[in-house]
C-alpha cells in the first residue's frame, strides 16, 4: 500500500484523496459534528439551569434565615 501511495503525484495524495474522503464521508462527519455541538449545548443550559436553581435557593434561604433572626 506504501508503495502505490508512494508513487503518485502529490495533488492526488493532498487533494483527490482528501475530497473524495469529504464526498463519501460528509453525511457522516457532519451528523457527528451536529450531535458534538448539540450535546455541548445542552450541557451549557444544564449547567446554567443548575447555577441559577442554587442561586435562587441561597438566594431564598439567606433571606428566609435573615427574617428569622427577629
Amino acid at each position: 500500500m506504501r508503495e502505490i501511495v508512494a508513487e503518485l503525484p502529490w495533488w492526488v495524495k493532498w487533494v483527490a484523496v482528501p475530497v473524495i474522503a469529504l464526498v463519501v464521508f460528509g453525511g457522516l462527519i457532519a451528523s457527528v459534528v451536529g450531535f458534538v455541538i448539540g450535546l455541548l449545548f445542552k450541557v451549557l443550559v444544564f449547567v446554567a439551569l443548575v447555577g441559577g436553581l442554587i442561586y435562587v435557593v441561597r438566594k431564598f434561604m439567606s433571606s428566609s434565615s435573615s427574617r428569622s433572626d427577629w
